[in-house]
């Protein structure tokens, strides 16, 4: 059995924001990186914007490259609308994150617009 067997798929959109604080803690990347469809963004702290798993990737390597701690936020109320998912988290130090999630063709969810700090 492989990790990918193990990891846990979001079946809530909600799943997405315990996973990826999860999966953050681990270092896990390529965990993290299976939370998004292969061609999302994902906002960087510095303006620009990750497209598409890759630069993903690349963003999340360099970010748990020093073993940083992160902390469960608040969930927020979902809004949802057929296949699609607006979730939101308010994190301990006060900033707000704001996804996109769409639901796949086997049921379960993953993001495709990811803006991890809009305020803060």
């Amino acid at each position: 059995m492989t990790i990918e067997d193990v990891r846990k798929r979001a079946v809530q959109p909600e799943d997405l924001s315990r996973y990826i604080v999860e999966r953050l803690n681990a270092g896990d990347v390529e965990g993290l990186v299976a939370l998004y469809e292969p061609d999302a963004v994902l906002a960087l702290p510095d303006g620009q914007v990750a497209h598409g798993a890759d630069e993903i990737r690349q963003a999340y390597q360099r970010l748990v490259a020093d073993g940083p701690t992160f902390a469960p936020g608040r969930q927020q109320p979902t809004l949802r609308n057929g296949d699609l998912a607006l979730t939101s988290v308010r994190l301990p130090d006060g900033g707000v994150t704001v996804e996109v999630a769409r639901r796949q063709d086997d049921g379960t969810w993953l993001w495709v617009i990811d803006q991890p700090s809009l305020l803060g």
